[in-house]
Order: C-alpha cells, then structure tokens, then sequence
C-alpha cells in the first residue's frame, strides 16, 4: 500500500501517510487530536477544531435512518416482470446499507472538505442497482453468495466508479494486519507462519516468545485456530489474523508436529510482539558506515531511528545512510517527525484539505541528528510519508538523495472504521514540499545522483553513498 493516511480511532489517534496504505476501535476522528504521542508532538488548535467538526458530522450522519427508501417500490417495470415477495429482509438490508454507506461518504465530503452542498442519494438515484439485484435474485441458477460478500462487492464497485486509486475499501483482515504494522506491535504468541511442500501452514516460533515457551516447535504443522480448522487452501492472511488478538486473551491452537504429524492442542496467552520498523548495521566494507533501514513510517520509527544511530555512534558509526528503499509511506505525522530530526530550521511541508486554508509544517527548533553526516537512498517504491523525508532534507540541502525517481504520491487519506472492522481510505488532502524544482506528484522525488543497477555487482547505491560521504 502506498502510504500516507490519517487514522481515526480510541486505538491509534494517528495521522497517517498512505501510499501503502487503515479501523474497528482504531480511530478518534480527531476530537482528540490536540496532541500525538504527546511527548512528542503538539498539534495546532486549528486541525483540532477542523477535525473534531468533521467527526462530528460523520458520526451524526453515519447512523441517519432511511425511512423511506422502499415504501413505495413494492413493483419494477411492471411490463416485463413483477418482484416476488420471496426477496428476502437480507437482500433489502443490503441495498439498504449500500445507500446508508454512500450517505455516509456524503457526509465525509459534506463535513468541510466541499465548498458546495450536495444532496444524499436516495434508492431512486439507483434504480439500475436494484433492478440488478432483483434479476439474480429470481433468476440466477446458484445460490447467491452471502449477504456480507454482496455488501462488500458493492462497496468495492462503488470506490472502484470513483476514479482515485488511493480511494479504496479494505476488508477486516487486511485491516487488521495494516493496523498492526503501523502501530509497531500487535497481539499474538509470537511466531512466523510460513507453508510446507504440501502447501499446510506452518510455525517458527520466536525465541523466549510466548509459543516457544509453550512448547511449540519449528515446522508444526498448524490445523486449527479456536475452532477454526486451517486447510492447505486457507488464505495465510486470515490464518495470520486468526491468531493475532487482544493483548491478555488466549487463543487455543491446534499442530500437527512431524514426522509422526502427532496432533498436540496449546492454548497460549497473547502478548504485545514488536514489529520493529527500522533495522541497522555497520557496513562490512567500512567500519565507520552506518547503514539504517526504514521499510514502513509507524508510530514507533522516530525513536526507532534515534535508537539507531545512537548503537551505530557507540559502535564506531561516524557517517550515516538513510535507506528509504523500498518504504511505501505510513503517519504523515511520523515523517514529518522524522524530517525533524535532522533539520536546524525550515519548512518541511505544506498540506491543504478542500475549501481549507494551506497548513504548514515546520522544524521548531534543531533536531538532535542535524549534524550528522548522512545522505539518503530512495527507489520507485519510496512513496508518500517516505517521500516527505526524502524531500525535506532535499529541499534544504541537508542530504543528498541517491537512487531512481520516487513512486510520486502527494495525497493524504482519511480512513474511516466501517462497524464489520473493514475500512474505507478517502483521499482528502494534498501536500507538497516548498523549494523542490519539482512537484513530488508530478513524477515522484528526483534523486540528486541517479543509480542504475543493471549489471552491477553489490549494492551500488551504498557504494555511491560510501564515495559521497568520503569513505574510502
């Protein structure tokens, strides 16, 4: 996902950048935004009030009953066929909550983000969609599927009829596993899932983590979940959701352990799992190379960087590497804290909701890694909150940027919780990094040294960044 949203939940009171880009409990629309993560950040009291105007037009609408949408629908084109009184509540319901759904957007749009009003659509508005719906419901030869698939299929075409790619549904699960990644942790029994030669899902446990010391052992075979049995054919994402929970539960899990493939059940209680955002190393070729990677922008990876560079000064590190490769975005509000830290002064960025003024972000004092000599990596698959980092230190002539051009995606989305656990993302703002020659949205980052790696033996953008930084 390209990452650059802004989440809003009890959960995750984030902002975030989506590129790569989700919320069941996850989101506080930002009544509570005044601050984040508040030894750290300090937001202005006018995206506090924006936002908490907006939740509170969401949540007065989202619920508005439709009262009348079929009182008066009970036959449709009367010349050709007349609706059996067999179509189901369920089958009403659905077309009901579509309608529901789209008032709700209409509400996520109404609430500040246009200049003029726009009024709900109503069933009249779709009577295509309804007469479609009425067809398979008398006609077709197999068994509808499941009212939850026909609700999301609906959803997924009507987001798909927007037009915008960063406007897009995300079923529960994926939510879910979105969600974990950016909060830096999740609940689980810590363990890899990984498949077999036969195609069955498999575990690895984490050292001293709670399914090591349960007893689990590398290559059970994983045959159910609670009462959930796993197949070969079991998506391993739904496995991977299955297991994760709240922190304190227990989750009672079923292997078969090689070779006997002897069943053996183990029920284990969650614990909180890191996944860490950042990992680092001192360059074997120089000793004096520290090489820090950055995959995701989640809650926890402005400390994460500190941490690093402060093992890599402690190990001998007195250059650093920025590697952004490869980083699909994530909180808009963490990159711009990253950004931070290696600046003195300036503008990072500039940011601007629909029939909203321009905000600006800004380095309020100089950052603790502002000296330090670095330069930044960057791919076609930086994107987003990556790219605001990349672009600010650009921009201010802080760091020189190695690599391709960058992915190039310059919106903000707004996920909205839908009350299944799936989500909605609505692109709802743009933003742009003053002093750049460029647009990032108009063709993405452009690096100042352009790396070609065809034909090339090792990793020749650590080897241009070597030879920048004055390493032999």
């Amino acid at each position: 996902m390209l990452s650059l949203f802004t989440y809003h939940s009890s959960r995750f009171p984030l902002r975030c950048a989506s590129g790569t880009a989700s919320c069941t409990t996850l989101v506080t629309l930002y009544a509570s935004r005044s601050t984040l993560h508040a030894s750290r950040i300090t937001h202005h009291a006018s995206r506090t009030t924006r936002h908490a105007s907006h939740s509170a037009a969401l949540r007065g609408l989202c619920h508005a009953p439709l009262v009348t949408l079929y009182a008066s629908r009970s036959t449709l084109h009367a010349s050709r066929f007349t609706f059996h009184l067999s179509i189901t509540m369920n089958l009403k319901r659905l077309i009901f909550i579509y309608f529901a759904f789209l008032v709700s957007l209409s509400a996520v749009f109404g609430a500040g983000y246009l200049v003029r009003a726009h009024t709900h659509p109503s069933a009249a508005d779709f009577p295509i969609l309804e007469q479609a719906y009425g067809i398979l419901e008398n006609h077709a030869y197999d068994d509808l599927p499941e009212p939850p698939a026909i609700e999301y299929g609906m959803i997924h075409g009507m987001v798909e009829a927007y037009g915008d790619p960063n406007t897009r549904f995300v079923e529960p699960v994926q939510h879910e596993l979105t969600t974990n990644d950016l909060e830096g942790s999740y609940g689980g029994i810590g363990a890899r899932l990984g498949l077999d030669p036969e195609g069955y899902v498999v575990l690895y446990p984490f050292a001293d983590g709670p399914a090591a010391e349960a007893g689990l052992l590398d290559g059970d075979r994983l045959i159910r979940v609670d009462e959930w049995e796993i197949l070969p054919e079991t998506p391993i994402d739904e496995v991977v959701a299955a297991i994760r929970g709240p922190e304190g539960e227990r989750v009672t899990i079923e292997v078969a352990r090689p070779p006997e493939y002897a069943q053996i059940e183990f029920t284990i209680k969650r614990q909180a799992i890191p996944l860490p955002s950042v990992t680092w190393h001192i360059e074997a070729a120089d000793l004096h190379l520290g090489v820090i990677e950055v995959n995701i922008i989640a809650a926890s990876t402005s400390e994460e960087i500190q941490n690093a560079v402060n093992d890599l000064q402690e190990r001998g590190a007195t250059h650093f590497v920025l590697d952004l490769r490869g980083n699909r975005g994530g909180l808009l509000d963490v990159g711009v804290d990253i950004a931070r830290l290696f600046l003195s002064e300036g503008l990072i960025i500039q940011e601007q909701y629909r029939g909203q003024p321009v905000e600006s972000y800004e380095v309020e004092e100089p950052g603790p890694l502002a000296e330090i000599p670095l330069v930044v990596l960057v791919n076609t698959d930086t994107a987003s909150a990556a790219e605001i980092i990349a672009g600010a230190l650009q921009s201010q002539g802080r760091a020189l940027i190695i690599g391709t051009h960058t992915y190039g995606k310059d919106s903000i989305q707004l996920v909205f919780d839908l009350k299944d656990g799936s989500s909605i993302y609505v692109t709802a703002a743009k933003w742009w990094v003053p002093g750049l020659d460029l647009p990032i949205g108009e063709g993405g980052l452009q690096p100042d040294i352009v790396i070609s790696t065809e034909g090339a033996d090792g990793d020749p953008f650590i080897e241009a960044a070597r030879s920048l930084l004055g390493q032999p």
